[in-house]
């Protein structure tokens, strides 16, 4: 069983939404949160923005700024390099691979005009043009909608997240390693007025010993701007026609938390 304070506050049903696709990349959010964003600022792209696109259609007045340091020239032509070896080897190209190449188009369209994907790793202390901080990225802005997937690197910019809170409307994360880094997340989420509105377990990472998810799915609502009753939520998580499998072959993860 995961701990207490990992458990969701309850929102109304007709408030929560999923935004993105029906597997790995979708999340859930409090729907009221949408006409109040000003930015959505994304810190772990790869090759997946399909929850930033569908974000844009509930809300097009939505700036993009997304950060990722490995999607840059080398990404892309590390993969053209490996379906033309493919092609020239096998004398075939999967669907996938084809696919490659409008994934590309894709990217080049989606990331212009309002928004924007800078090719900068996010760290806590900048030492050079190429890494950036998370005061920096929030700095000239408010009503903040963050989103953080950095594989890991999620618990060394919490302090910073939690300085600067009072900018963010909402907030989801991805935690890895969950029973390692425990305390750290509780450390992250006491004292904060963003409050856990939705959890889910992202069952591509596992279950640990105790049989809770390695990695969760942590949607946060700023609790000072929209407000929330602070009653903890009844419902069983994974939730039906709202939470889906990340990974299609592996069955969703139930939660449940310690009382």
């Amino acid at each position: 069983m995961l701990p207490r304070f990992l458990k969701p506050y309850q929102i109304r049903s007709s408030n929560l939404i999923r935004v993105g696709p029906k597997t790995d990349g979708g999340y859930i959010i409090d729907k009221r949160i949408l006409s109040k964003t000003k930015i959505l600022i994304t810190c772990g792209l790869n090759d997946d923005w399909e929850f930033e696109r569908d974000y844009l259609k509930k809300n097009q007045k939505t700036l993009i700024n997304a950060y990722d340091h490995t999607v840059n020239k080398r990404f892309w032509l590390t993969r053209f390099k490996k379906d033309i070896i493919s092609l020239l080897l096998f004398k075939k190209l999967k669907i996938n691979k084809i696919l490659d190449v409008f994934k590309y188009l894709d990217y080049q369209l989606f990331f212009r005009n309002n928004n924007k994907h800078f090719e900068k790793k996010i760290v806590f202390k900048k030492r050079n043009d190429n890494e950036t901080t998370i005061p920096d990225i929030l700095a000239n802005y408010n009503q903040i909608f963050l989103k953080v997937d950095i594989e890991g690197d999620e618990y060394k910019i919490l302090n910073d997240i939690k300085r600067n809170s009072s900018k963010i409307i909402f907030l989801i994360i991805e935690f890895h390693d969950v029973d390692k880094n425990i305390k750290k997340i509780k450390n992250f989420i006491n004292k904060l007025d963003l409050k856990i509105i939705h959890i889910h377990g992202n069952n591509y990472g596992g279950l640990d010993k105790n049989k809770n998810p390695k990695v969760i799915e942590l949607s946060l609502l700023n609790s000072k701007k929209i407000k929330i009753k602070k009653i903890l939520s009844k419902r069983k998580y994974p939730i039906n026609d709202l939470d889906y499998k990340n990974f299609k072959r592996r069955r969703d993860i139930e939660i449940k938390f310690n009382e």
